[in-house]
């Protein structure tokens, strides 16, 4: 006789929300794999969503660039045009390699897909570990500038400096997770009016140049207090302002990463949204750069050297401040705009490291090169997995940093130009299989017409590919060698260091994936069937498994209670005979108060004895609606539960038993069924007796052929 459940009863409800009200006010409601399409993005939103790194870093790169010179005083401002224009040529080369890139590798891979298929596994490995610590970098960067343009512009916000880029991290992550579609209506204003400010910015400064009225800057009256440079110090020094300026070149990449975001065509769209973000980066940085000059911007690394500034109760204006200050005037509309937009560009450029490591994540954990859960796609349809650890990430970094943007940008470039220059040496050898392949192709007229098309794009590929990659490694070197002492040795340590790990991960699923790979040979060999229903007290929930582990109709059905109390034990076996369970009640003592080992030792004698059964343990367990419940709940099954799962021929079955409180899950229904109140109960007296009634089983049991356990 099967013990029967209550017809109606809170726990077989249909959950009607699928995710905690606080999440969904959040998030917003989950989307369905089918709106996946809906996400893709137009050029018009793609651009502030993946260019934003890109755009936003003209704001601060010549910044460093012009600080870096004035290390040596104001007569080494005379090299920043040339330094600036080696900068704008190689951000030109950069775009062009970078089309091409989009072209051959169109499904978000990147510069790690190309090193992979072209260099093999070692080279993408290490591309991607300086892809990942550059987007980590890229948000602390990104956040820390844009906290100190707000605090040039309010500078009592000072002493919460770290607590402004935290807190700042956090609302761009929440962002994200609401989708790309939403964040990039959110994004795109910023964006935009921070281009458009600043045009307006460098088209009236230098019109008012023309005419003979330049702008000032507040540290043009400063003097600079220089150091004395040998020959050699003095190119170490041009070089260093050279690679503080490449920081405009970080971004470049993430709308390559990005390819599999954009709506089709795909590469046609990603190539034009490429070019637009390097057109516009290069207006804006010449024009800054050059107002910077015009203006007379004394922006330095220690504010202490310049001469008549009170570095004890100032804060130093950015460059940025101080341009705008000088062509519109401190305190105006115009001033206040372009700071605002300054800074919410500069927050929101953490965007472009916000889609392209959840992107390049998502890729990794596709080749086996990173955990299976950075390809799995949240409610909102975006890989919020490797978004909540790159917002970790980032602000362990401010918090130990102290959200210090000289510090971090010491930091920063290191891991892009890793990857742009192993990207570039890949695209190389792709163009020469590419032409050694067309090479090989038969020789009639149609195929040799086809493969004349392809051989011209193949060699401009490898032409523009070979120069990016010639600049990009000397690049490189320059950057390494100038910022090394200056704390990008750190970088240098951790991309190996994640590198071997993500090897290691490589290495694991792939001996994973052999370990369980289907063959001929093996055979479990199971010949019996028996259930084991695990009894504390006889209570609702006991009374439920009981029902499915009889509704199962295994061949042994056992009631095991480990008995860590003689009056307990004799308790449940008055219960057990009182309420005539139709299931033979079994009790193992435990004179060592443990649970999970007398059941263990039981089961091993079963199967000595009866042969290889499948034993199936059926466990009660509660289902709540607060969390702090989950502490007051469940400890002994679960652990029971993980220990049992290592006892061969074992598999556990978890009983759900729904408490009042999991409504808060589940949800009520908006109308009650007949008999019921609107929380899903009996709601007459004849009905409730009736539910209680059902609880307990009709009758004695039928004779059953028993097996005997193990005692």
């Amino acid at each position: 006789m099967r013990v029967t459940s209550p017809a109606v009863t809170s726990e077989n409800r249909e959950p009607v929300e699928e995710s905690p009200r606080a999440k969904r006010l959040i998030l917003g409601d989950p989307l369905t794999s089918e709106k996946l399409d809906d996400q893709l993005l137009p050029k018009r939103r793609a651009l502030p969503i993946f260019a934003s790194d890109a755009l936003s870093s003209v704001a601060y790169a010549p910044q460093e660039l012009l600080m870096i010179l004035l290390i040596g005083g104001t007569a080494f401002l005379a090299f920043a045009p040339w330094v600036a224009t080696a900068v704008v040529v190689l951000l030109i080369v950069v775009v062009l390699s970078y089309r091409q890139l989009i072209k051959a590798y169109p499904s978000g891979g990147g510069d790690y897909e190309v090193a992979r298929k072209n260099l093999g596994e070692k080279s993408g490995v290490v591309v991607a570990a300086a892809l990942l610590v550059d987007y980590v970098l890229t948000v602390a960067v990104s956040v820390a500038s844009g906290v100190d343009n707000i605090i040039s512009a309010i500078p009592e916000l000072n002493p919460g400096r770290i607590e402004l880029a935290v807190g700042f991290v956090i609302l761009i992550i929440i962002v994200n997770l609401r989708g790309v579609r939403e964040a990039s209506f959110a994004f795109a204003i910023p964006t935009y009016v921070f281009i458009g400010s600043v045009a307006v910015m460098i088209v009236v400064g230098l019109a008012r140049t023309a005419l003979g009225d330049p702008p000032v800057a507040s540290s043009a009256e400063f003097a600079v207090q220089g150091e004395e440079l040998t020959q050699a110090a003095m190119i170490l020094l041009i070089l260093r302002a050279f690679s503080s300026g490449c920081s405009a070149l970080t971004g470049v990449e993430a709308v390559s990463n990005g390819v599999p975001a954009f709506r089709r065509p795909k590469v046609g769209n990603a190539q034009m949204t490429l070019v637009l973000m390097g057109s516009i980066a290069i207006v804006l940085f010449a024009g800054l750069t050059a107002l910077g000059l015009i203006s007379g911007v004394h922006y330095a690394e220690n504010p202490c050297n310049l001469i008549g500034f009170d570095c004890a109760t100032q804060v130093q204006p950015s460059l940025m401040a101080q341009i705008a200050a000088g062509t519109f005037g401190m305190g105006s509309i115009p001033f206040y705009v372009i700071q605002a937009a300054t800074a919410c560009v500069l927050l929101l450029a953490a965007n472009t490291a916000f889609n392209g490591f959840p992107l390049l994540g998502s890729v990794l954990a596709r080749d086996g090169y990173a955990p299976k859960a950075l390809n799995t796609r949240g409610d909102r349809l975006v890989y919020s997995n490797g978004m909540i650890i790159l917002g970790i990430a980032a602000i362990a970094v401010l918090v130990i940093y102290q959200a210090n943007l000289t510090t971090l940008i010491q930091l920063y470039i290191i891991g892009v130009f890793v990857s742009f220059s192993l990207g570039q040496i890949g695209m190389v050898r792709h163009w020469r299989r590419s032409l050694r392949e067309i090479a090989a192709l038969p020789p009639d007229a149609a195929s040799q017409e086809s493969a004349a098309l392809t051989r011209r794009s193949a060699y401009t590929g490898l032409v523009i590919n070979s120069v990016g990659a010639a600049m990009t490694i000397s690049v490189l070197l320059i950057v390494t060698i100038t910022k090394f002492t200056h704390g990008a040795w750190l970088v240098f340590i951790a991309i190996p260091i994640l590198a071997i790990l993500m090897v290691g991960v490589h290495r694991y699923y792939r001996d994973v994936e052999h370990e369980i790979e289907v063959d001929d040979t093996t055979h479990f060999g199971a010949e019996g069937d028996v259930a084991l229903i695990l009894v504390n007290r006889l209570q609702k929930p006991v009374i439920k498994a009981i029902d499915y582990a009889l509704a199962a109709k295994h061949e042994n059905t056992f009631a095991i209670h480990v008995a860590v109390s003689a009056e307990e034990s004799a308790a449940l076996q008055r219960q057990w005979e009182e309420h005539s369970i139709p299931v033979k009640l079994v009790i193992i003592e435990s004179p060592y108060r443990s649970y999970a080992a007398p059941i263990a030792k039981f089961i091993k004698k079963y199967r000595e004895s009866y042969g290889s059964s499948v034993v199936t343990v059926y466990l009660p367990q509660y289902i709540v609606g607060h969390w702090w419940e989950s502490l007051l709940h469940n400890r002994r099954s679960r652990r029971i539960a993980q220990q049992l799962m290592l006892v061969h021929g074992v598999s556990i079955t978890l009983v759900p038993w729904l408490l009042d409180s999991s409504e808060l899950i589940y949800g009520r229904r908006s109308r009650p069924l007949p008999g019921e109140d609107r929380a899903g109960r009996p709601s007459t007296p004849e009905i409730q007796r009736a539910g209680r009634r059902a609880t307990r089983p009709a009758g004695p049991p039928q004779p059953e052929k028993e097996s005997t356990p193990v005692a």
